[in-house]
């Protein structure tokens, strides 16, 4: 099978890559730079150099190939909707491409959309709404390419993707951690986040290329919940600094923008996922990994 991957030097999106490529597949990777299309070559797929938001460009891509693994998103935050927006005309594009073909489109979510508190499945939807969270517009895409006919699925991926070479969430609490020289948590701590390691997380992108099931929504997610204070203490203790609880103000001033992130509370299943697949993750978990993985370098 020659699948096209969006997004193939990414710290996902070349996992997915080495993945396919040990499975016997072939791939045509999107790349935006002369870097990226060096590790995609390296690898030993196929680059395929230009912009993600060049419609035309990718649609000649996907036409090309017998799957499509959709991973690329600008993760700019300071211009997130419009992002978010634009990862809405992408998958329209793509999947303009593959209506009538029976060829797989698989895209990338987030757990995150289901911030309810309370343990979330498969079969749980986010609001509909980009006012709560402006990434829903990639759900309402897929599920509207898969109206016209489109084979699509979801990867809802958790908060933490993990693994060395994590330039993320967690990367990012540890820069502000130095930043403010103490590791601080909301509350008394016990927010969850779902995490996976991402070679884990490629298995299953590939799994779906293959298997093609009849479920259409998949969860990424090997914990199904680790408690924040406990990625501030791994933290604060790798880095010998104070973990303190924060909250209100105090909270705000620590985290800043990232504040809603680290209130996130989103423990989630991936029961459905497991059962369809056969998909058994094996790899490391993120507290292992903060401590032993580069991430305190």
């Amino acid at each position: 099978m020659r699948v096209f991957v969006t997004g193939a030097s990414g710290f996902v999106g070349s996992a997915i890559v080495k993945e396919l490529l040990g499975a016997g597949h072939q791939v045509l990777g999107l790349v935006r730079s002369d870097k990226g299309a060096e590790q995609v070559t390296a690898a030993g797929a196929e680059a395929y150099h230009g912009d993600i938001n060049d419609l035309e460009f990718i649609q000649k891509g996907a036409a090309a190939c017998d799957a499509v693994i959709h991973t690329a998103f600008n993760h700019d935050f300071s211009r997130f909707k419009d992002n978010c927006e634009d990862d809405r005309k992408v998958i329209a594009a793509l999947g303009d491409v593959l209506t009538g073909t029976d060829k797989p489109l698989v895209v990338t979510s987030g757990v995150g959309l289901l911030n309810y508190g309370r343990l979330v499945t498969e079969d749980d939807v986010p609001p509909a709404t980009s006012n709560v969270n402006p990434r829903v517009a990639t759900e309402e895409a897929t599920k509207a390419v898969a109206e016209k006919g489109v084979k699509a699925y979801l990867v809802r991926l958790p908060p933490s993707v993990h693994g060395e070479g994590d330039h993320g969430f967690v990367p990012m609490i540890i820069n502000m951690t130095k930043e403010k020289g103490e590791s601080a948590y909301i509350g008394d701590g016990n927010n969850f986040w779902p995490a996976v390691h991402r070679s884990d997380a490629a298995v299953l992108y590939r799994l779906i290329v293959e298997k093609q099931p009849g479920l259409r929504v998949f969860h990424a997610v090997d914990e199904q919940g680790v408690a924040f204070r406990d990625i501030a203490e791994a933290i604060g203790s790798g880095l010998n600094l104070p973990v303190l609880s924060k909250s209100g103000d105090e909270a705000a001033a620590h985290f800043g923008w990232f504040l809603h992130f680290a209130s996130m509370n989103c423990p989630s299943s991936s029961e459905k996922t497991r059962a369809t697949l056969g998909w058994q993750p094996k790899a490391t978990g993120l507290i292992f990994d903060i401590k032993n993985a580069g991430y305190l370098k």
